[in-house]
């Protein structure tokens, strides 16, 4: 899809927090249907650069564009439909921990629900189908009716994945979604994002290489907040990820 208009595109994109530069000159395109992996050691900047894709953050310096749209210059009237194109997984989960697990993966479909229609599923839950499939898809199927806040930190972090998974976003930001699993999980569900058709796009920041080369199709390496590596996964050796890990 090299000829289609990229879903991401950053111009000397950089971000700060105080006198600390975060992000700096990053120049980065993101087309259609890609599996982007970012990796750096912590600190690099990774969920810094997702917060500035998602729209959670805006850049202090340089340009960030979502489908075309430059985020900081968005009203928030415009940045509402085009945010409900964004799938987003953060590290703090934003999950609801009180209620059911299934009011929190249907919490993935209330960008296209009416307020009425979404207060009403609080009590006569909607698309229960939908919602139960989405949770087989992570083994999860068992917990429908559980209470989050009952759930391990690896199982709520499934949770998200399958809130994901029932919105279909266009664009999917997922920050360290398989930290808290094990090895065997971690490679399952990183392989369901990778592979399912209602994942348009894939941007994801992980700690284990060897996922990123084996379910995405692309690596970018962040370092010390600019982007130093930028590969097709499968040419990306050894040799470049030790020059990305080592220690300054």
């Amino acid at each position: 899809m090299s000829g289609s208009p990229p879903v991401i595109r950053l111009r000397g994109a950089g971000r700060r927090f105080g006198s600390h530069e975060a992000l700096r000159d990053l120049d980065l395109t993101v087309r259609p249907g890609e599996r982007v992996a970012v990796l750096g050691t912590s600190g690099a900047g990774k969920s810094t650069l997702l917060a500035l894709l998602n729209g959670s953050l805006e850049p202090t310096t340089g340009i960030v564009e979502v489908f075309g749209e430059n985020l900081a210059r968005l009203t928030s009237s415009r940045r509402r439909p085009l945010q409900r194109r964004i799938g987003s997984v953060s590290q703090d989960l934003a999950l609801i921990e009180q209620v059911r697990v299934l009011h929190n993966v249907n919490a993935g479909r209330l960008g296209r629900w009416s307020t009425t229609r979404a207060l009403a599923s609080l009590i006569w839950p909607h698309s229960l189908g939908v919602v139960r499939d989405a949770l087989d898809s992570v083994d999860l199927g068992w917990a429908l009716h559980e209470r989050t806040e009952r759930l391990s930190g690896g199982e709520r972090q499934r949770v998200a994945i399958a809130r994901l998974l029932v919105q279909a976003p266009d664009l999917v930001v997922a920050d360290e979604p398989v930290a808290n699993l094990d090895p065997v999980r971690a490679a399952g569900i990183l392989g369901l994002l990778a592979a399912s058709p209602t994942v348009r796009t894939l941007v994801v920041s992980l700690h284990q290489p060897a996922l990123a080369r084996e379910h995405c199709t692309r690596v970018v390496g962040l370092r010390q907040g600019r982007i130093v590596l930028d590969h097709a996964a499968a040419d990306v050796d050894d040799a470049a990820l030790d020059a990305l890990y080592a220690l300054a």
